[in-house]
Formats: C-alpha cells, structure tokens, sequence
C-alpha cells in the first residue's frame, strides 16, 4: 500500500470522475476570496469538509485544467466541476471510514500505518525527520494527525477493493457477446517482434574494422549462437542489455531500410548485414503477427480487465450511493 498525505486524495479524485455525477443543486464558492477563504464547506455526520480541505485538493489539478481548457470560460466551467467532484469525494471518504468503523472487528493492523509512515519519510524525504516535521508543520498537522490521516486512506483503499467484483463471474459468453460486438477494436496492423545488433564504429575505427566485426557476428549465429546473447555481446544500441529485444515493432515504427528486410524474414530468422550510414544493422524477428482481427483467445483477458473494470465501477456506485443515502449530509 503506497499513498502519500496528498498524492492518495489526489488518485482518489481522478478515481471518482467517472464513477460520480457533480452535486445536484449545489452552489459553487469562490474559495479562494474572502469571506469564504476559510469556512465549512459541508458537515458529513460528525465530521466537517473545510474550504481549506477542497482548495488543498483543487490546487493540484489547476495546471492541468489551465493547460487543457482553451478559454477563460471553458476553465471556470472545469473548475466548477472540479470543486463539486472534489467535495464529493470528500463527503463519500468521511462515510466509507463510517461504513468501515461500523464492525467492531474491522481493524488496519498498526504495523500497517507505520510502514506507510516509515516510506513516505524515505521516500519523499530521504529519511531527513526534520524536513519531514518541518513540512508537516506547514500543512498544519503534527505526526499523530498525519498517522490518522494515513489510517483514514488505507481505509478507503481496503475498502473500495472489497467492493470490486470477481472476474469468475464474467461468464464466457459475455466475453464472446463483447468480442463480436466491438471487434473492431481488437484490429492490429501486421508486426514483429524485434531484436537487432547495431554496430558502429568507434572514434579511430576504420569501414574495413567494423565489417570485420559484423563478419565475427555472423559467423558466430552461423554455428548457431543464441541471437539474444551475440547481442548482449556486441551490440552498441540502448537495448543491447536486454538482448537487442525492441519488442514488437510496426512497419512505420522503421527506416523503409530496414523495414523492408525485417518484415521480408522468416520466424526465427536473421538477416544479413544491413549498412545504413556508418552502421551495420543485423535483424532478427522473434515472432510475427499478421495484420487483421486479433483471435478471441489471443484478446480474452484484455476483455476480462475491461468487464471486471466495468462491473467493479457499477459495484462501487451502488455501494457509495447506498452509504449517501442514509447519511446526515449538509452543504454551506
């Protein structure tokens, strides 16, 4: 469990935008000007949401809507959309603790909490205490406060991924209806899996020396050694520690140079010595896919993820929409 103080309110806020509809028939406050720079936004049973809470939350999205919006009105339509998502999400993080509290046997063992606590102290401050203290003190809290509010965010993550649904009850006849249903979707253009050894020369390396090279490699695959390991051996591109693996690569994804020979060899083939400017490419393709619709075994657990995605988002806004609607909830 990684969260830090911020950072988790954040991911909570971007995680309810397409779950939550904004408050009905709610006012949205300048909370930035006087009079409501500090104040109560809304009260959720015996707790309060301050301006102070939601303007902390809002700050870090404002760049963003800034860059995204693409005139004055446009931004101050997105921020007034934002203020009710984040106030939401504050009122719904106050009941699922609720909801949580409400069995006596629910309990986030301490050595959770402080796990939690010990990384974000190494993490974020390199183990530095007072810089960590220090910062706290800046957001008005002090290191009782913060393991509260650490506790608070575990709750709400046990929580919600106890609301998400079993991929073992997506039959798979509704994989099959969504597969014939949104097979387009599932279209790849023809592709390889790619490795390569590049080479090149080095600052007083003559044309004749680097050939020389590529003829050792060659002969080296020739009495059959491994591509991958001739790679890790000679060749000079980024990818060479991983065996020249360039994974799977689309013919515009390559110079018409080598394009043309990679998608011209055969599976577990390799090709000759390619010079392009003052390298020497050597290719071998690992697999090939050809281009059409992806067969429905080859794209199943894809559309496992997408259904569980889909059943996991209508199961937590049955159960947040059942938390609200018995819930004491005033808005200011």
């Amino acid at each position: 469990m990684h969260f830090s103080t911020n950072r988790f309110l954040l991911l909570w806020v971007l995680s309810t935008l397409a779950i939550f509809s904004p408050l009905a028939a709610q006012t949205v406050h300048n909370i930035w000007e006087p009079p409501l720079k500090h104040g109560i936004a809304a009260v959720v049973e015996d707790r309060i949401i301050t301006y102070e809470e939601i303007r902390r939350q809002m700050s870090q999205l404002i760049g963003q809507i800034r860059a995204e919006s693409r005139s004055a009105a446009e931004f101050e339509r997105k921020m007034e959309e934002l203020y009710l998502e984040v106030l939401q999400s504050l009122v719904d993080k106050i009941l699922i603790i609720k909801d949580f509290q409400s069995e006596e046997e629910r309990v986030i063992p301490r050595s959770y909490i402080e796990n939690e606590y010990d990384r974000i102290l190494i993490e974020d401050f390199g183990g530095k205490r007072l810089e960590f203290l220090e910062s706290l003190r800046r957001e008005g809290k002090n290191p009782r406060e913060f393991r509260k509010e650490l506790e608070e965010q575990i709750i709400v993550s046990v929580m919600t991924q106890q609301m998400r649904k079993s991929q073992s009850e997506i039959s798979p006849e509704k994989i099959a209806d969504f597969y014939n249903q949104n097979k387009i979707h599932f279209y790849q253009e023809e592709s390889v899996h790619l490795r390569l050894i590049m080479l090149k020369p080095f600052a007083d390396e003559s044309s004749d020396l680097l050939r020389q090279t590529a003829d050792k490699v060659m002969a080296e695959l020739a009495s059959g050694a491994d591509f991958a390991k001739v790679a890790e051996n000679y060749s000079q591109d980024s990818r060479r520690k991983r065996g020249g693996d360039w994974s799977w690569i689309n013919r515009p994804d390559l110079r018409e140079e080598l394009s043309d020979v990679a998608f011209s060899l055969q599976t577990k083939t390799y090709s000759e010595p390619i010079p392009l400017g003052q390298q020497i490419f050597i290719l071998y393709v690992e697999a090939r896919r050809e281009e059409g619709i992806q067969p429905l075994d080859e794209v199943r657990d894809r559309i496992e993820d997408i259904l569980a995605g889909k059943l996991a988002r209508q199961a937590q806004k049955r159960w947040k929409e059942r938390l609200r609607k018995d819930a004491f909830v005033k808005y200011y």
